[in-house]
């Protein structure tokens, strides 16, 4: 097969590095436009109401110690105990937190949940890390933001780089320091500790369910669409397969060392098993490799992109030649590329509406650990599915009503929320 898109340049790549914190604002203030906000309400809901960094020591294997910093950014609490994802990876820094603690509040806004918006982070490679220094790392930094979480003050979930275990090390840590079990202080965890059926696949499950909407509300076929997935984690890798079982074509994937390409096809339930057997996906049989930067312009009906922010910007945005864009991950384009893809026709789903199956199904969890009553997976897809699907109604109607785009559609309909929330209880003292 010859190569489907034309080369990215350096500089290209180096322009997917947008500060994510000035992308929130910014999209925030698209909407807050719109809105006859007081000026002291619009000050407060475009700030973090607290900010927490820690710098912590970890023994290693070998027995030295290494320094590690950490974060846990409180953005809005006005609508009840703050929800949000711990992350590790090596690009944790405070303006993303930043960002990702606010697109939480939008988010639970959006979807009816009585959450605010928070967000975690520490800056490792834990890729690099044993399982045993995983653990180390995870104990000490939920001992060191300890004074902030809670079972009703802010409840954590996993995010980039963790998973059902290291929420599992950062509950059982937490409950040896109450010297009670405390199962309600972080989602996410593995069902034998109160975790929730479903949980693992609810943000793919509610992108599927999002691109599939976005696919009867423009009028389109969706069983038969062509579909790019850029990552391969409980994300991207659960959307790829759950569009493949619609009847959807996935013809693109990537992992974080490049992506394939098959415009014929691929079996994405194959494709990650070869991941998981060789660790990439590059070599898959019957398909072309490609870079993860040529992998957003390939040619196709819907893009996925369901790895880091700030991937499609105004140095790619031209050449992306899908008609349909989901987002899979947190703020994965620039305004400067919703700007050029809105100008030329191309359909946003935006974050908070299309992956936010993750949030809405940790609030399943949280209140059945709370009532120590547990559902059946059915009952939690049945009840993911009515309130993504009641989301995209109300987005789809706000958009219309403003003629706006679903983005500011979406955050015109959650900062009100909030905003209105918040005149509500009013300014304390």
């Amino acid at each position: 097969m010859g190569s489907p898109v034309v080369k990215s340049t350096p500089a290209d790549v180096a322009a997917l590095h947008d500060d994510p914190w000035e992308m929130a604002l910014r999209q925030f203030s698209y909407a807050a436009d719109r809105l006859t906000l007081k000026r002291g309400i619009r000050d407060v809901l475009c700030q973090p109401h607290r900010e927490f960094t820690v710098h912590f020591p970890v023994q290693m294997d070998d027995g030295s110690v290494q320094m590690f910093t950490g974060y846990r950014i409180i953005h809005n609490g006005t609508l009840g105990p703050t929800k949000g994802g711990l992350r590790y990876s090596p690009q944790v820094r405070i303006s993303e937190v930043r960002a990702l603690a606010m697109w939480m509040t939008w988010k639970a806004a959006l979807n009816h949940l009585p959450y605010g918006g928070a967000k975690g982070g520490v800056t490792c490679d834990p890729a690099a890390l044993s399982a045993a220094e995983l653990e180390r790392l995870t104990r000490r930094y939920a001992t060191e933001i300890s004074p902030l979480i809670g079972s009703h003050e802010d409840i954590p979930a996993p995010d980039v780089g963790t998973n059902a275990q290291v929420m599992a090390w950062f509950m059982d840590t937490y409950s040896m320091h109450r010297g009670y079990s405390v199962p309600t202080v972080v989602t996410g965890k593995p069902v034998v500790i109160g975790g929730s059926a479903g949980r693992l696949e609810a943000t793919g499950r509610g992108v599927m369910i999002a691109a599939r909407e976005a696919a009867r509300y423009l009028g389109r076929p969706f069983a038969g669409s062509r579909a790019v997935v850029q990552g391969s984690g409980n994300v991207g890798g659960v959307t790829a397969r759950l569009l493949h079982a619609q009847g959807c074509t996935v013809v693109g994937m990537s992992d974080v060392r490049g992506g394939i390409y098959n415009p014929k096809g691929l079996d994405p339930n194959a494709a990650l098993s070869y991941l998981k057997e060789t660790g990439a996906l590059a070599g898959y049989p019957e398909a072309e490799a490609v870079s993860n930067a040529e992998l957003l312009e390939l040619p196709c009906d819907m893009l996925v992109p369901a790895a880091i922010e700030g991937q499609i910007t105004g140095a790619n945005a031209e050449r992306i030649q899908a008609r349909v864009i989901v987002e899979g991950a947190n703020g994965p384009t620039t305004p400067e590329a919703d700007e050029i893809l809105g100008t030329r026709g191309v359909t946003i789903v935006p974050d908070i509406l299309a992956n936010a199956g993750g949030v809405i199904v940790s609030y399943f969890e949280w209140v059945q650990d709370l009532q120590s009553y547990f559902w059946s997976e059915e009952e939690i897809n049945a009840n993911l599915e009515r309130l993504m699907v009641h989301s995209f109604g109300q987005v789809t109607r706000v958009a219309s009503e403003q003629g706006v785009s679903l983005r500011t559609g979406a955050l015109i309909f959650s900062v009100q929320r909030v905003a209105e929330a918040l005149m509500a209880r009013g300014i304390y003292p």
